[in-house]
Order: structure tokens, then C-alpha cells, then sequence
């Protein structure tokens, strides 16, 4: 009974440590290897095609995808884990414009028994991964010596795994007065590389009132400073002065989608709202909210459009 109660016991406490972490799996669909870089720590230290990484206990991550054909452009991806318990799979491919990005592929609850999979490489959250480079060098040799006694046919044969060394003697005499005597030895050497140790992510600071989902930039700008930048840009007559001084504001700051929609609204013509809107994602906070700027469209086709860029680049 007592058995029983402890299996019992250390089930329910695995089960919580299952429920409070999530793993993460990145592939590239073609085959390209890659480095993957969560929150600026290389997770990999040699380059892969397929690599998961357990236990991560945060929910909000900034990736970077590495490629090793230094040709291929970085891929830069903001990654949210709406709930713990689970394991996302995002794939890398080429879009319809051949660039390369980084997409959701889905998510399934953390498996209770591990499933080893061919060329997957899994990687423990916090935990120095290891790089193992190993170098085998083999030397022979072979001796003539005399023997006065024919007729005789000796062999021996020694092999030391543990130690690489290989020991063959072979003795044979029939007339021609003479042993051969080869000896080979094979010398292991092994170079570990690190990954430079734990590294925990920082704790998210939520900067806009019950919001939980993925996050862009990191601290949008605070209320004065931004009702401060608004009059500045309002001050301007002409919609070309505005955008000027509105992306030259944000290439500097970060802002939530309703600060984003805000200044949409300063603008006279569609082109430039929808130029600004296009310019204004990478730079705002709150990504899961950037449908409230659709608001300050007057046509279909601007939202359209900006869904298209958003799909396309992001």
C-alpha cells in the first residue's frame, strides 16, 4: 500500500512539473540546418534540422533562427505559449516570395514517455548542452625478425576496446626463417564545447491591462511620452511631414496596438495610414490586439492588404 501511495505520489508531482513547463520544436521543412537562439542564448551548438528543447518555464520568448548557408537571412520570431503543459512545433519554409519564415505548425499536450526521434536533437531548458567533436588517428607498424625454428605457426590477436588499442601478431615460419610482427594502435581524443551554462528568462511585465498573448517589442511607451509624440506629429499640415515624423518617432520607441490606431487617425489619405500600419508592427508591443487598427481604414481592401503583409513578413 505504501508502494503504492509513493508511485501515486511521485506520478502527480511529475504531472505538475509537466503542467507548469512547455517544449518547443523547430524544423526546417527542407532540410536546411539552422542554430536556434531563445531570448539571446544559443541553444544548439552545432547546426540542425530538427531541435526541441524541454522544460522552458516561461511563456513569452524571443527566437532567432540561424542559419548555417550564411546566405540565408536570419529569421527574428516573437514566440507566445498561450498555456503551459504543451509542445509547440513551429516549421521553417519559404514563402510564396521565397523568404524564409518562421511559422506556427501546431501543439500538442507533453507526451508522459519520451519518444526518441532519428535526427532530433533535444535539448534540456537550463541545462549546458554538450558538443562532443572526437578525432581518431591510427598508427601501424610492421618488424622483420629472425627465427630459427621452422615449421611453427603461432597467432594472437588482442583487441582492448576501452582503450583503442589493437594488438595483432601473426608468426609464421616454414623454410623462409622469419616472423612478422604488426602491431596497430588507435588513439581517441574527445573535445567537449558548452553552451555557456543556465540561463532562466526574464519575468514578463504585462504593460497592457489582461492582455496574455504574443508579444512584440519589449516596454510600449508611457502615456505622457506618447501624448507628447502625438502633438508633434498633429502639429504637421501635410500627411507626408506626419508619416516622416511619425516612423522617425517609432523607429525609437515601442508602442501598443491602441497607441498604433491613435495615430492612424491623424492622417488624411488611405496610402499613408496604410504605410504607417505596415511600419508600425514590428515596433508594437501587444501583437495579438494589432486587429483594433483596422479601425482607421475606410476600405476593405487597406485591411486586405495589411493581413497580406502581416502573413507574408511576420
Amino acid at each position: 500500500m505504501k508502494s503504492f501511495i509513493f508511485s501515486l505520489f511521485l506520478g502527480l508531482n511529475t504531472l505538475v512539473l509537466f503542467s507548469q513547463t512547455s517544449n518547443l520544436i523547430v524544423f526546417s521543412e527542407q532540410g536546411e540546418p539552422f542554430y536556434l537562439v531563445l531570448n539571446g542564448v544559443r541553444q544548439n551548438t552545432i547546426p540542425e534540422t530538427n531541435v526541441m528543447i524541454t522544460g522552458l518555464p516561461g511563456n513569452a520568448y524571443k527566437a532567432k533562427v540561424i542559419f548555417e548557408d550564411s546566405t540565408i537571412p536570419d529569421i527574428d520570431k516573437n514566440i507566445f505559449f498561450q498555456n503551459f503543459g504543451f509542445e509547440h512545433t513551429y516549421n521553417i519554409k519559404q514563402n510564396r516570395k521565397g523568404r524564409y519564415v518562421m511559422r506556427f505548425a501546431g501543439e500538442v499536450l507533453i507526451p508522459q514517455t519520451f519518444t526518441d526521434i532519428p535526427q532530433q536533437t533535444v535539448i534540456v531548458h537550463g541545462s549546458p548542452q554538450v558538443a562532443t567533436t572526437t578525432t581518431t588517428t591510427t598508427t601501424s607498424s610492421t618488424t622483420t625478425v629472425g627465427n630459427n625454428n621452422p615449421g611453427v605457426s603461432v597467432g594472437v590477436n588482442v583487441n582492448d576496446q576501452t582503450g583503442g588499442v589493437n594488438f595483432n601478431m601473426n608468426v609464421n615460419t616454414g623454410g623462409v626463417n622469419n616472423s612478422n610482427v604488426h602491431i596497430s594502435e588507435t588513439t581517441t581524443t574527445t573535445t567537449t564545447v558548452s553552451n555557456g551554462g543556465i540561463n532562466t528568462p526574464p519575468a514578463q511585465v504585462v504593460y497592457v491591462q489582461g492582455y496574455t498573448g504574443p508579444i512584440g517589442c519589449e516596454i510600449p511607451m508611457m502615456a505622457n511620452d506618447f501624448q507628447n509624440a502625438r502633438r508633434v506629429i498633429a502639429s504637421k499640415d501635410f500627411d507626408e511631414s506626419k508619416l516622416l515624423i511619425a516612423k522617425q518617432i517609432i523607429d525609437t520607441n515601442c508602442m501598443t496596438s491602441a497607441q498604433v490606431r491613435e495615430l492612424l487617425f491623424l492622417f488624411d489619405f488611405e496610402d499613408n495610414k496604410l504605410d504607417f500600419a505596415k511600419y508600425c508592427y514590428g515596433y508594437t508591443y501587444d501583437l495579438g490586439n494589432y486587429f483594433m487598427v483596422n479601425d482607421a481604414f475606410d476600405f476593405e481592401s487597406s485591411i486586405e492588404e495589411l493581413d497580406e503583409f502581416i502573413l507574408n513578413n511576420y
